[in-house]
């Protein structure tokens, strides 16, 4: 790798991290030592380039740098490909729509011998349901744009039971899965987090109000809920399998939760 190559892949490391990134990080991705990502950052620093930190602390890049456009490497672009079929299949018709275009963009600045292996790359991740989701009773943008503006919803919602009710909601993350959509979201009636399956919403509305926690925390929120209950729930199939041998695929953990209501 020459060493041009090498400083742009450190300052692209330090940006798609959160915090600060060790040394022995940095050198063990890209199969350097330690003294060799030492003297890259020097340069760097003497470049004008805001990496902040030193030795045996780790290193950070300050906010506001920003690097002209990089050329993509094909597996970069498989990458791309992939993830852009995932969603033009899974996603809403505006989400499908958009990833069209972009693959129409990306195309467009490529030059001929890599446009062609973008266009026809062979990865694929199929879904191992070939079911189409229920259909929903509204737009499902009505939901991002709520996410994205942490507007409450103002929902009819029919549970797993049968038994319909009124909730008010803030969403915080819009799932698709290969044969569902789910909605994650604060529930203001069981002052929980609940998963609602959007074809079980007969009526929705988006209020005016906002809520007022911020989003990103009430999804780490969430997210550390469901590590624990995933810890748990592996506790007690580890438990289950000590007592039943071979039989551990039939132990239900006590537990568990249904996903959706």
């Amino acid at each position: 790798m020459r060493r041009a190559d090498r400083l742009l892949l450190i300052v692209q490391i330090l940006r798609r991290q959160e915090g600060r990134v060790t040394a022995d990080t940095i050198a063990q991705e890209l199969e350097i030592s330690v003294r060799t990502l030492y003297r890259d950052i020097v340069t760097l620093q003497s470049t004008g380039v805001p990496v902040r930190g030193e030795a045996g602390y780790g290193y950070v890049l300050e906010d506001g740098y920003d690097l002209p456009p990089l050329m993509f490497t094909i597996d970069e672009l498989e990458a791309i490909m992939m993830g852009l079929r995932v969603v033009e299949k899974r996603g809403d018709e505006q989400l499908a729509r958009s990833s069209r275009d972009i693959i129409g963009k990306i195309a467009t600045v490529l030059p001929e011998d890599l446009k062609d292996r973008f266009l026809e790359s062979p990865l694929v991740a199929p879904d191992a349901v070939y079911l189409d989701p229920p259909p929903a009773h509204f737009d499902l943008q009505i939901i991002r744009e709520a996410i994205r503006n942490q507007t409450k919803l103002d929902i009819s919602y029919m549970d797993a039971k049968g038994d319909a009710g009124e909730r008010i909601i803030w969403p915080i993350t819009l799932a698709f899965f290969a044969s569902s959509r789910l909605i994650v979201a604060w529930c203001e009636k069981r002052q929980a987090f609940r998963s609602f399956r959007v074809d079980r919403i007969s009526r929705l509305v988006c209020l005016d109000e906002r809520y007022r926690e911020n989003r990103n925390v009430l999804r780490k929120r969430w997210k550390q809920e469901q590590e624990a209950k995933l810890l748990q729930i592996r506790k007690e199939r580890s438990e289950c399998g000590q007592i039943k041998g071979d039989m551990t695929g039939f132990c239900m953990p006590s537990s568990s939760r249904a996903l959706s209501e």
